[in-house]
């Protein structure tokens, strides 16, 4: 069964002392592309995240979203220098007096000052004990996130073996119209001989080595048998277990290889018909293995 690369989970915990949300979204892409955006004090556990995202998505253009709130503080959010405070307050007033602007903000303007008011992080608090809280968060969102992909990738491999039907129907009704083709092509030499031996003698070998370049040019019998290879092997693999989504892009340009130069070597414009909608249904197979995982 195979995987989309397209999933969404979100998990989140809230108790006496804490709140956490974590949002995992995941887009199509050749490797691991991982954004995360968490709270300052959590910056150090990137590499962590990695691994676990790496773990349970393998790939794909992933974005985690951490929130982090503590609750029941006992102490300020910031640090206050109040002596610090005190001095800019003092240089203030003096300044407004040397100016005699009995000014009313001094108090706003000394707290704004430089240095006076300092953001705390919740370093103070046991962060790993908040990190250990938020690694269960995410790896329920990452596990949502994966079994989304699962939902995703069962309607996906539906698509695809439609795709493959629809291109096998069109080799088969090919094959059938195989034998009309060569004797078309066998009548269309012998007019020309007929033409031509309206002037000339009857050369039996040559009209034999006519035969044969013709068939050796235009013959299709190879390229219909490895189509034919191509597309079942394609089906085998959707149905085994994941990461298939690299080997379902190789094997679809092989198939558009072989649906090619039938075209081009057919050269009959009721095959050309079934050619051009097995290259349609190619498209549309192309485009959605991208987003096999």
């Amino acid at each position: 069964m195979i995987k989309s690369m397209t999933g969404f989970g979100n998990a989140g915990m809230e108790d006496d002392s804490r709140s956490i949300q974590v949002e995992v979204r995941t887009l199509n892409s050749k490797f691991l592309d991982l954004s995360i955006r968490s709270p300052r004090q959590f910056n150090d556990k990137e590499l962590e995240i990695r691994t676990l995202v790496q773990s349970i998505l393998d790939r794909g253009k992933v974005s985690v979203s951490i929130e982090f709130s503590a609750k029941g503080a006992t102490e300020l959010p910031v640090s206050i220098n109040e002596e610090l405070f005190t001095l800019f307050h003092e240089k203030y007033k003096q300044l407004s007096e040397a100016v005699q602007n009995g000014s009313e903000e001094l108090f706003k303007l000394a707290l704004q000052s430089p240095g006076v008011i300092t953001q705390l992080t919740a370093e103070h608090r046991d962060s790993e004990e908040d990190w250990d809280a938020i690694k269960k968060v995410l790896t329920k969102a990452l596990e949502k996130c994966a079994a989304f992909r699962e939902d995703e990738g069962r309607s996906l491999e539906e698509k695809l073996k439609g795709n493959i039907e629809t291109i096998a129907s069109g080799l088969q009704k090919i094959e059938e119209q195989e034998g009309e083709r060569k004797e078309r092509i066998k009548q269309k030499i012998r007019n020309h001989f007929n033409d031509w031996l309206d002037e000339n003698s009857f050369d039996a070998n040559r009209f034999e080595q006519e035969l044969i370049y013709y068939f050796e040019k235009l013959d299709i019998t190879e390229e219909i048998v490895r189509l034919g290879t191509h597309l079942k092997y394609f089906s085998k693999c959707l149905e085994e277990e994941s990461n298939q989504g690299k080997k379902l892009g190789f094997i679809s340009q092989e198939i558009g290889r072989e649906i090619n130069t039938i075209g081009s070597k057919a050269n009959d414009a009721g095959m050309q018909k079934h050619v051009i909608l097995m290259k349609d249904e190619l498209e549309k197979i192309k485009e959605q293995a991208l987003n096999v995982l």
